[in-house]
């Protein structure tokens, strides 16, 4: 047989708030939170628990993907997965464990350079800390050493791979298209394989101009095209013959390797179920023994290179001009705006390598008498990012530094290490890759260059902003309103700057609506409250002033100061408030004492006035609360002042309903009022969406509405309300988990199922399927066991339990 591995590029570029290192929401993501969790929901979940369905459609079993692929996961989305998705995370960490007892010892998961810089474009120390980071990175969550490393969007050049030969890496895998020449080795003529001739069925050694070598896998082109544009995941077993029909035995000699490596999110959000696919292609490559399964490593063990190559340098897998898609308007677009233009790249990246190197010139000054070697120190800042703890950063600073730092000194050597970081994560390749310059991937790496220009400002004095914009207005848009890169950064990447005055205003402002504990955490700020006091006036509190002080954190940079706050509201919800430390002579007490005596006395606008005496103009709005936090609060506005309108559309919409309905049932196009059906849709959606995520489901009275929905052609808000059943079975379903012999769960789990396959919609029950899959195997057998030997209570949960995997299209005897 020969043999077949398959690779998956698993990545999202980096979406944290730079100065939160936390994503916000993203209404475009839609129901979910943000892009994350979408993909997470669509792919990379699903990979790690995806179905084997039999021919009647049920799902027999359920693999990991992982642990057959070969795979990288960017360092920074998997750090984001560690935290948010931990079940997940360790699934593809057990993944990995399982293929090196499969691929004899060798794991499948490979490295990548840190956060997705384009290598060739980057200078000789940012390309050094990309792959150190990025091994070390791996080497924390894999406890191993990598043996190849993903070059992002497999751009390459031999001084990158010089670094990764130095670094020990063994391999690492390029488009075709990258490959100059081979020729045997020890052999003396060389074979054009340019234009993507080369044969992939086997590794090739690259000779570095060291010394070293490298060993180099080139996927098969075509296949890993039709996997990604030409819908050949619609079918698996169509999949799996593709693959198994690339071997050649009449031309090719040798053992062959087919091989393939695409974006690993083709396999569920980019192409619906696609996992399955995967999944199923695997399975009927093995059960007919069309093909070994093996990954780089194994193969490399076994089959070394016969034969070596030369490259094309400054090449790469996603642009036919080279690297140009990363710093030129080479045509290279996604196609989607034909009269656009890309020269804002240039200028862009212009910008963003002055400012690079004015920030390295100044940190080294700065990082006298602070760090050893700033760029040592950098190279090992990883530790410290990957575990933020007390221990690991004073273990980390007293060896870099030689000596133990003060506190000032603490904070200073944090903040040229952050500067660094930032003007590493600003060369994020999607910051280029897409049409235009206010495109929210190229607004995050400009984000970046501004939080590493807001530390430099604040540890070096020195005004780099200016002559960072004069750069950046080079940089034009094609959307009028936006003018250019200085126009943006000023609209997009300003207003997100934060300080701690600023989380002092959040925590101001948040405390009218909810109240925080004495000790709490926002982001990745502490806040430990000091003194407090609130007032309140009117019948339902509508008159608030809250006064406090508390010392304010980085747990980032380690920066803290003792800020005083204040937050005034009023009746109509509009909150103002300020947060700063005091001048000399100033005291807490004379602060609450004369905001206590104003507000006793004075109106709304006196106690707003003085706010502004104390604090300066500096003052904040609800607009200064973050945007979660901003959404949920404005929320809880809209709940409480939103029951008489409710109540008010409630009452008309019998007779409402009743009118859409006969109108639409005769047929006849009658100009009905729009703000009918406007208040009918409100209406439906509103009372299905309570409904769905009521503890207890009403069956009638949602189907009701959803009949009523369909009868009156009113349209349903389905991401929505989907969402909103897809986590109310998805809770019951954990109850179950956690009480799996109690036969009311399982009953009232079927009957939701029951609801959920009734509505005019498909509801997502991967989770629930996955829960109740697991408890097939862990609880029913001993269940069915005693319902064998006669026990009645047995035999009515596995009567039960066989009813709900039915629903959920499991395959149970």
């Amino acid at each position: 047989m020969g043999y077949i591995c398959i690779h998956g590029h698993f990545y999202q570029p980096p979406r944290e708030n730079p100065w939160l290192e936390a994503i916000e929401v993203q209404e475009s993501a839609h129901p979910y939170h943000d892009w994350n969790e979408r993909v997470t929901a669509e792919c990379y979940a699903p990979n790690a628990a995806s179905r084997i369905m039999n021919d009647e459609k049920r799902i027999t079993r359920i693999v990991n993907n992982y642990s057959k692929i070969s795979f990288n996961f960017g360092p920074t989305l998997i750090s984001w997965i560690e935290t948010t998705h931990p079940e997940l995370y360790q699934a593809i960490l057990q993944a990995d464990k399982e293929s090196r007892q499969r691929f004899s010892g060798h794991g499948s998961a490979l490295a990548q350079a840190y956060n997705h810089m384009i290598m060739p474009l980057a200078n000789e120390r940012d390309r050094r800390t990309q792959v150190v980071w990025g091994i070390r990175d791996f080497e924390r969550r894999f406890a191993r050493k990598p043996e190849g490393m993903w070059l992002p969007e497999t751009a390459v050049d031999l001084a990158t791979l010089e670094m990764l030969a130095e670094a020990h890496i063994q391999f690492t895998i390029l488009a075709p298209n990258q490959a100059q020449r081979i020729r045997k080795i020890g052999g003396r003529n060389w074979k054009d394989v340019s234009n993507s001739r080369i044969d992939p069925t086997m590794a090739y050694r690259l000779r570095l101009p060291s010394g070293r070598g490298i060993s180099l896998f080139f996927y098969d082109g075509p296949i890993s095209r039709a996997i990604a544009f030409e819908k050949l995941l619609d079918n698996g077993q169509e999949f799996a013959q593709r693959l198994a029909g690339a071997f050649s035995e009449d031309t090719r000699p040798w053992p062959e390797l087919v091989h393939i490596a695409t974006d690993g999110e083709t396999y569920g959000h980019h192409h619906r179920r696609g996992e399955m696919a995967l999944a199923y292609a695997l399975d009927y490559i093995e059960s007919n023994q069309l093909a070994e399964i093996v990954n780089y490593g194994q193969f490399l063990e076994r089959h070394p290179p016969t034969h070596e190559v030369e490259i094309f340098e400054n090449s790469s897998w996603s642009c036919v001009h080279g690297v140009e898609r990363w710093r030129s308007n080479c045509g290279c677009n996604s196609g989607g705006h034909p009269g656009w233009n890309q020269e804002w790249r240039k200028p862009l990246r212009e910008a963003l390598d002055w400012l690079r190197d004015e920030l390295g010139l100044r940190c080294e000054v700065k990082s006298e008498g602070l760090l050893s070697n700033l760029w040592l120190a950098r190279d090992s800042y990883i530790d410290a990012v990957l575990n933020r703890s007390g221990n690991t950063v004073d273990e980390f600073l007293e060896k870099q530094a030689g000596r133990k730092l003060d506190g000032a000194e603490r904070v200073s050597a944090l903040k040229l290490l952050e500067i660094q970081r930032h003007a590493m994560l600003m060369y994020t390749s999607c910051g280029w890759f897409f049409d235009e310059l206010s495109g929210i991937e190229t607004v995050q790496v400009i984000q970046y260059a501004g939080r590493a220009i807001q530390l430099a400002q604040e540890l070096l004095e020195d005004q780099i902003e200016s002559k960072f914009l004069d750069l950046l207005s080079h940089a034009k848009s094609n959307i009028g309103e936006h003018q250019d890169g200085t126009a943006i950064y000023q609209k997009f990447v300003k207003p997100a700057f934060v300080d701690l005055n600023k989380v002092g205003g959040h925590y101001a402002i948040r405390s009218l609506f909810e109240p925080y504990e004495g000790e709490t955490c926002i982001y990745c700020y502490t806040v430990q409250r000091e003194a407090a006091s609130n007032l309140c006036e009117g019948e339902k509190q509508e008159k608030k002033l809250e006064i406090g002080r508390a010392r304010f954190t980085s747990v980032v940079t380690q920066d803290s100061a003792v800020l005083c706050f204040a937050a005034l509201r009023g009746g109509d919800f509009n909150a103002i408030g300020a947060a700063r430390a005091l001048d000399q002579g100033q005291t807490y007490d004379q602060l609450e004492s004369r905001l206590t005596g104003v507000f006793s006395r004075d109106s709304i606008a006196g106690v707003s006035r003085a706010i502004q005496e104390i604090f300066g103009n500096e003052t904040y709005t609800l607009s200064v609360l973050f945007k979660d936090e901003q959404r949920r609060i404005l929320s809880r506005i809209l709940e409480v002042e939103s029951p008489e309108a409710e109540a008010a559309i409630r009452h008309i919409y019998p007779q409402l309903i009743a009118i859409l309905r006969a109108v639409t049932k005769t047929g006849v196009a009658l100009p009905i009022p729009r703000a009918f059906f406007a208040i009918a849709e409100f209406a439906v959606n509103t009372q299905l969406h309570r409904s769905l995520t009521a503890d207890e489901l009403n069956t009638a009275e949602i189907s009701a509405l959803a009949s009523d929905a369909q009868a009156a052609k009113i349209s349903l808000d389905v991401p929505t309300l989907e969402y909103a059943l897809r986590v109310n079975l998805e809770h019951i379903a954990g109850q179950l988990r956690e009480h799996s012999g109690d036969v009311e769960l399982i009953q009232k789990l079927g009957a939701a199922m029951d609801l959920a396959r009734s509505l005019p919609f498909e509801v997502n029950v991967w989770t629930v399927q996955n829960i109740c899959y697991d408890l097939f195997q862990s609880a029913y057998p001993s269940w069915q066991k005693k319902a064998d030997e006669g026990d009645d209570a047995a035999r009515l949960w596995a009567n039960h339990f066989r009813e709900l995997a039915e629903k959920l299209s499991l395959s149970v005897p």
